[in-house]
């Protein structure tokens, strides 16, 4: 079953963005089933993050998204290479969102590694921009829904102690001043998933 709208419309996304860690991003692209255990992500605390795209209320046909409800995915083209994959959060008109930095693969591993072109991958986590080629997901999955697309994310039972969880600052995100410095960022210890 998907997560239920009200996880999404928290109004604390950081806590959204923490309580993610554990969780199933899976997608049913043409059929075939492919998925990750989210291992790292990153909060992205709307207009009054100045690393976030909509700092100070910017309203632009790229971040349309982060406007939306909670619950749809915001997908957009990072340097015109690499999709990356957010969670819109909170209600519609706060555009708060969660970028998912990381997956441990579970489900459609060869898959994975075919649309990936067969790249070496890492089994402990694949980052950012390899884990929507590996899943499939693009622009065209922009302002989806995460509850009844072919895009969900579900949760499988997969309890991460809170020892496990590292909390640092975000990536690349220099440019935002001292909110680089927040400790959005949060990540699976060591990179490692352990299944029952």
């Amino acid at each position: 079953m998907p997560l239920p709208i009200d996880f999404y419309t928290q109004s604390n996304v950081i806590n959204i963005a923490k309580s993610l860690i554990g969780k199933v991003l899976i997608t049913k692209k043409d059929g075939i089933l492919t998925s990750g255990i989210i291992t790292e992500t990153e909060a992205y605390n709307g207009v009054n993050d100045r690393a976030s795209h909509a700092f100070g209320g910017k309203k632009t046909a790229r971040n349309e998204a982060m406007y939306m409800r909670g619950g749809i995915a915001y997908v957009y083209l990072c340097y015109g290479i690499h999709h990356l994959f957010n969670v819109v959060t909170n209600v519609e008109g706060i555009p708060d969102a969660v970028l998912i930095r990381a997956i441990y693969p579970l489900e459609g591993m060869e898959i994975m590694q075919q649309r990936a072109s067969k790249k070496k991958m890492n089994a402990n986590g694949i980052g950012p921009g390899k884990l929507t080629a590996m899943l499939s997901i693009t622009t065209t999955d922009n302002k989806k829904s995460l509850i009844d697309s072919d895009i969900i994310i579900d949760d499988y039972g997969i309890e991460i102690p809170e020892s496990e969880i590292i909390i640092t600052t975000r990536i690349g995100v220099k440019y935002a001043g001292n909110d680089a410095l927040l400790p959005y960022r949060f990540l699976i210890k060591n990179d490692k998933i352990k299944l029952k």
